[in-house]
């Protein structure tokens, strides 16, 4: 039964930690029951304080193949240099 229901990607956020990291994957019906298998496998030992879930099939990823447009150098792109625009003298700190 558990090969019919949608695969879910388990993220989690350590107790010291400032960001969720993926950590594997869970079969489950619906998002409660998605948390709670991630909460059971992924979370023996008390090492997480924040769980998501997110159905795979919702992630949207680039193309690695593609990567020379997506991540080419920003010095190509003049607009996402602040000296592109007219910053007013009220502004003292950015």
């Amino acid at each position: 039964m558990s090969r019919d229901w949608p695969l879910w990607e388990v993220f989690i956020r350590s107790k010291g930690g400032l960001s969720h990291k993926h950590v594997g994957s869970v079969h489950a019906p619906d998002s409660e029951l998605a948390l709670r298998h991630a909460r059971d496998v992924y979370t023996r030992r008390q090492e997480g304080i924040s769980l998501w879930v997110v159905r795979s099939s919702d992630i949207v990823a680039s193309d690695p193949a593609q990567d020379g447009p997506m991540f080419e150098p920003a010095e190509s792109k003049i607009y996402r240099h602040p000296t592109f625009y007219d910053i007013p003298d009220v502004v003292t700190h950015i």
